[in-house]
């Protein structure tokens, strides 16, 4: 969905990199995080700070090979080495697919998977995962157990104005950020964490320098130059009225999105989509209306059970329920694939009749 936006920026964000430069395992030996570039630095502060959604004094920024690696450098640094079992760790259902995979790839002895946060009732030592707004449903969310002993990551990828309200700067001990949500360049492998103790960051940056011996310096500086890009075209907008802002031409894209959508599931009567509730945007100074990044589809004919299945045949393509901790009758639909693509798909639900 992004592409026709850079491509119309065309020269303002092209990175020339000459054969010699970026040559060294190293960015910064001053900076705990030795293989973080201080230009990349640079414009996520300022990035954050004219956004408004997150805390950036007092932190420590670790740069890593997308919010996956990061993801797994925090479960390293906050895990006790000396546990008696592997930390628990949970997250409230419909939880990201990808986090019961990724923390037991490895069967590691220093944590494990658990579960749903909202019937994990162990009286131990846990990490819950808040990811807020949530991927797949998109809403906002917070801690679940609320019981001592427990660490909470953030997982705020979607914390951008295009798609929730900005209602204040995000302020927690560890919050993780991508480029790909936050800019669409998934490719570029880029994403961040805001770390509040040193010495969390430095057991995250020890896993990242033996996962990977640090992370790509070119692709650091290619996303410095797109991170730069969308603060300059947001930094003076004042009403919020400027044609080349990344964030308000993404916010009305998504907003025209989710109105054809909502349409078309009216017009089908098959299915339902969660309903939000608007809030007051800092960043765009109006009220706006959570428009998340994924459809969170309910099937609910029914005389279907596998949602995921069903749509296949009708050539859509989506992730189902189960995938996210829930049931079959739910499946995850993607808001940002190209104009044609979510053209075609918006056509083919509007013709499925209960």
């Amino acid at each position: 969905m992004y592409e026709n936006y850079w491509q119309q920026m065309g020269e303002r964000t092209t990175v020339v990199i000459p054969g010699w430069q970026s040559m060294s395992y190293f960015s910064d030996v001053k900076n705990p995080c030795w293989f973080l570039e201080p230009e990349f630095a640079k414009q996520v502060v300022r990035l954050h700070n004219v956004v408004g959604n997150a805390v950036t004094d007092g932190r420590q920024i670790v740069v890593g090979t997308g919010s996956s690696q990061l993801f797994l450098a925090a479960l390293y640094a906050l895990a006790p080495k000396d546990g008696s079992e592997p930390m628990s760790v949970v997250s409230a259902a419909p939880y990201y697919s990808s986090y019961p995979s990724m923390t037991d790839c490895l069967k590691s002895g220093l944590y494990k998977w658990a579960g749903d946060a909202r019937s994990f009732n162990k009286e131990v030592p846990y990490i819950e995962l808040v990811t807020s707004p949530n991927n797949p449903d998109g809403f906002v969310r917070h801690s679940m157990v609320n019981r001592t002993g427990g660490i909470l990551v953030h997982d705020l990828a979607y914390y951008w104005p295009q798609y929730t309200p900005i209602s204040s700067p995000a302020d927690h001990d560890l919050t993780l950020f991508t480029v790909s949500k936050a800019t669409g360049h998934a490719g570029t492998r880029i994403g961040w964490a805001l770390v509040k103790d040193l010495e969390v960051a430095k057991k995250m940056i020890k896993f990242i320098e033996l996962n990977t011996i640090g992370v790509s310096r070119d692709s650091q500086l290619r996303a410095a130059k797109i991170l730069e890009v969308m603060t300059n075209t947001s930094e003076n907008l004042g009403s919020f009225d400027s044609h080349e802002s990344f964030f308000k031409i993404s916010y009305h894209l998504m907003a025209e999105r989710w109105q054809l959508l909502r349409v078309a599931v009216n017009r089908s009567r098959a299915f339902s989509l969660p309903d939000f509730t608007p809030g007051f945007c800092h960043f765009l100074n109006q009220d706006s209306q959570p428009q998340p990044a994924f459809a969170w589809l309910k099937c609910e004919d029914d005389h279907v059970e596998d949602c995921e299945s069903f749509l296949r045949g009708y050539k859509i393509l989506t992730r189902g329920g189960r995938h996210f901790g829930v049931g079959p009758k739910y499946v995850r639909i993607s808001m940002l694939d190209r104009d044609n693509n979510f053209d075609l798909f918006v056509k083919r639900l509007s013709t499925i009749q209960s």
